[in-house]
């Protein structure tokens, strides 16, 4: 039984070294949009279940998962060349699907909202409305730049 302590701090570093792993030392296509979310450790440091979440497609979700599987043995050799553990826990890729249910959460909130306040103007004052998307004002050295260009391109 290893202390909670330390088994944070081998789940925090596991994480550390499987996200930088993942984003620069793996050269495989199929590692797009990837996130380590989180990292459980078992008690006994034999097997880490490392979280994961994939933004895009099902299609996606899925080459990564078979790439997270095939690619299993090269993360665990890198994760035991920065952990200071006798053994090297055994990795098992979850999908984390919490961003999406949070997103969905929210969106729903917002909906039953937008419709309380449809029916009832003044509902809900303490709950600011979602911002109105504001165009942002072009910078004027900017626009000075597009018409020295445009000068330059009509002098001979």
């Amino acid at each position: 039984m290893v202390k909670p302590r330390v088994k944070a701090r081998i789940e925090a570093r596991i994480q550390e070294r499987v996200a930088y792993c993942l984003e620069f030392e793996l050269r495989d296509p199929r590692a797009t949009f990837l996130t380590v979310t989180r990292v459980e450790v078992s008690d006994d440091l034999g097997s880490a279940k490392i979280f994961y979440s994939v933004y895009g497609t099902a299609g996606d979700k899925t080459r990564t998962a078979r790439m997270l599987v095939d690619a299993s043995g090269f993360v665990r050799k890198q994760v035991a060349r920065v952990l200071k553990t006798r053994r090297v826990p055994a990795l098992t890729w979850i999908y984390d699907d919490s961003i999406e249910h949070a997103a969905r959460m929210h969106k729903t909130i917002q909906e039953a909202l937008d419709r309380d306040r449809a029916i009832h103007p003044g509902a809900h004052p303490e709950i600011s409305a979602p911002p109105e998307p504001e165009a942002e004002p072009i910078d004027q050295e900017y626009l000075d730049f597009l018409e020295a260009q445009e000068d330059e391109e009509g002098a001979p």
